[in-house]
This record gives structure tokens, C-alpha cells and sequence, in this order.
């Protein structure tokens, strides 16, 4: 597990813990006055979908966009691929063909 994401509430990490597949954990820090809650769980393109994190469902209405021959928005694929390389490289994860 790693830390996928940090909330400012606890009610707002609690949301996003119930959103994302097991193994999944919600730790909070306290840093003097303030407290705030990580998400802890497997970082993989499915968890980071559910907590709407990297313009995913963005770059899904792209891609079916792209698929079907359709006109979109070259800029902004380019700009979020650009993001989840860098996702990529630090979660260890691969970007699907499909995607670029």
C-alpha cells in the first residue's frame, strides 16, 4: 500500500476510502493545530479513477472520442498524458496503449 491522496476531513477521506478497492487504510496526522487524513491503498489506474485524481475521466471521453474518429482535444490529451507519465513513473505503473 502507498499513499494515494491526503483530506482535509475526516468525512472526505472516509468517502474516498469506501470508493477504492482493498487493501485500503485512512491514517490521520496531526501537525500542530491541524489534523489531516491519508488514503493509503494499491496505487493502480482503477483506484485512481474512482477518486476522480488526474483527469481520468476526462482523458476516458478522449480516447472513446479519438476511437471513434471524432474530433477532441489534442492539447489536453497531450497535457494528461504528459501528468500520468509522471503518475506513472512514481506508482510503478504502466500507461495503456489505448490511452496515448
Amino acid at each position: 500500500m502507498k499513499q494515494l491522496n491526503t483530506y482535509d476531513t475526516k468525512e472526505e477521506g472516509e468517502i474516498a476510502l469506501a470508493k477504492i478497492d482493498e487493501p485500503k487504510r485512512l491514517a490521520s496526522e496531526r501537525d500542530s493545530t491541524e489534523v489531516i487524513y491519508n488514503l493509503f491503498g494499491t496505487p493502480s489506474w482503477g483506484n485512481f479513477y474512482k477518486l476522480e485524481m488526474f483527469n481520468l475521466a476526462e482523458l476516458k471521453v478522449i480516447v472513446q472520442q479519438k476511437q471513434n474518429g471524432q474530433s477532441y482535444d489534442e492539447k489536453k490529451h497531450r497535457e494528461i498524458i504528459t501528468m500520468l507519465q509522471y503518475v506513472a513513473n512514481n506508482f510503478s505503473l504502466t500507461i495503456p496503449s489505448h490511452w496515448k
